[in-house]
């Protein structure tokens, strides 16, 4: 398995994250997807407001050896002492190789050691049961479902 880390999204991270944005095999298994073509400029502008908002935290996935910037996981709607998870590999070549539970162990770390959040939550769709598998075994326990959505949850005092 490829060794990662992660680091604070950067402005430049955007010339890469378009591409991702404008793969439709990406958004199949996710809540949203652009409805247009994703310009340069657009990403530029979505990435520098990120950088603006206090409630979340947003982070690049890179390779240890090479420092390619292959996926994202983040920490949104942060309140209290609660967010969201999220996740994606953009670089499909690093699809099902590990690199997600390793990332989203990372992010965990971070959520509970750092910001000291008492739960991380998170919706998958139903059909990707692979990430359901993926999310179970970093310690998150399926509590409802809804519209073809799976809410997910992990505390910090469980977790380790």
């Amino acid at each position: 398995m490829e060794a990662i880390y992660i680091r604070p999204l950067e402005e430049q991270d955007a010339y890469v994250s378009v591409k991702w944005r404008n793969n439709p095999e990406i958004w199949k298994f996710t809540g949203a997807k652009p409805d247009n073509l994703v310009t340069i400029e657009m990403e530029l502008s979505w990435i520098k407001k990120v950088f603006e908002r206090t409630n979340e935290k947003r982070f690049a996935i890179c390779l240890s050896d090479s420092n390619q910037y292959i996926g994202n996981v983040q920490l949104t709607d942060i309140e209290g002492s609660e967010a969201q998870f999220h996740i994606f590999i953009g670089e499909a070549a690093f699809w099902n190789k590990g690199i997600g539970t390793t990332a989203t162990k990372l992010i965990l770390e971070y959520g509970f050691d750092v910001l000291k959040l008492s739960l991380i939550y998170l919706y998958v769709k139903e059909v990707h049961k692979a990430a359901v598998k993926a999310y179970q075994n970093s310690g998150f326990k399926q509590l409802q479902l809804e519209d073809g959505f799976i809410k997910m949850e992990i505390q910090g005092d469980l977790f380790s």
